[in-house]
């Protein structure tokens, strides 16, 4: 009865890790890439100045991508 305890648990720590990493590499396939000044502009972007984080591209469809 411990082994199957211990068994189960040493299973479900494994499964918890194997999701969490999924979800890491999910959330950073997510994320937006950085682009380019040109690209922004061909994209019909504009180019923006954050305060203390550079410069962005504000895209039409409303999301902000940073620039490279």
């Amino acid at each position: 009865m411990r082994l199957r305890r211990i068994l189960g648990l040493a299973l479900a720590a494994a499964t918890l890790a194997g999701v969490s990493a999924v979800g890491a590499v999910s959330a950073g396939a997510a994320s937006s890439p950085n682009i380019s000044r040109d690209e922004c502009t061909a994209a019909g972007g504009q180019i923006v100045s954050r305060p203390y984080a550079g410069y962005a591209c504000a895209l039409p469809d409303g999301t902000m991508q940073p620039i490279t």
